[in-house]
């Protein structure tokens, strides 16, 4: 995880860096937020489509890689059609309203996150040939831009779903297209990808998952 290429660049979508330049609007995202809520807003809440896996956190996730990955849902450019048809649906403006409501939600509660573990030999050397660090920062916490997501402690069966999805090619209802992603991903094995998704699930972090009640 050094220089060229992150393996993990944007992971729940690899963020591909495009402008977002819409004015956001936190509390009005507040207000348009209801149907995030039923799968974002659940402790613990499984979705079973491609496979069963935790629904990412994105609760404290950066606003510009948030409105990012929505912009991709609505192209196609990720596909998911769950996602799809939901960002479908929303305009840009809102798009940005809903990232910057979720950047923030939560956050008055986030205490200073503790100092990374060591990975193993052997997951240090798949992260180093993955030169992950040189988008996501050294404790996969801080993004070195916010195009870029947090990826410590999110779901770390979330986390391998995303990256096998690099790996899926002639599906219309899975996988993801960024050719950067696509090319880094497709060097490792499916043990070698669990391993660095289970590593970076286990670190700490500033993203959350924040119960919030359907009816308001």
């Amino acid at each position: 995880m050094i220089k060229a290429i992150p393996l993990l660049l944007a992971l729940a979508g690899a963020a591909s860096m495009i402008p977002v330049a819409h004015a956001q609007d936190a509390a009005a995202g507040h207000a348009k937020a209801a149907m995030c809520i039923g799968c974002h807003g659940i402790l613990g809440y499984r979705a079973s489509f491609p496979e069963v896996h935790k629904v990412p956190m994105i609760a404290g996730q950066n606003a510009k890689y948030l409105e990012t990955a929505l912009q991709e849902y609505k192209k196609g450019e990720r596909k998911h059609p769950t996602m799809r048809a939901i960002a479908a649906s929303l305009s840009e403006k809102d798009m940005a309203d809903l990232a910057a409501y979720y950047e923030q939600l939560g956050q008055s509660s986030v205490k200073t996150v503790a100092a990374a573990p060591a990975p193993s030999s052997e997951v240090e050397a798949l992260l180093t040939k993955g030169n992950c660090a040189s988008c996501h920062g050294a404790d996969f916490n801080k993004p070195i831009d916010g195009s870029y997501p947090k990826l410590a402690g999110q779901y770390a069966d979330y986390l391998y779903v995303a990256l096998k999805a690099y790996q899926t090619e002639g599906n219309p209802r899975i996988g993801r297209g960024n050719p950067i992603m696509v090319g880094q991903v497709g060097q490792f094995k499916h043990s070698e990808l669990k391993a660095i998704a289970d590593y970076v699930g286990s670190l700490p972090g500033s993203i959350a998952t924040v119960p919030q009640a359907k009816f308001r």
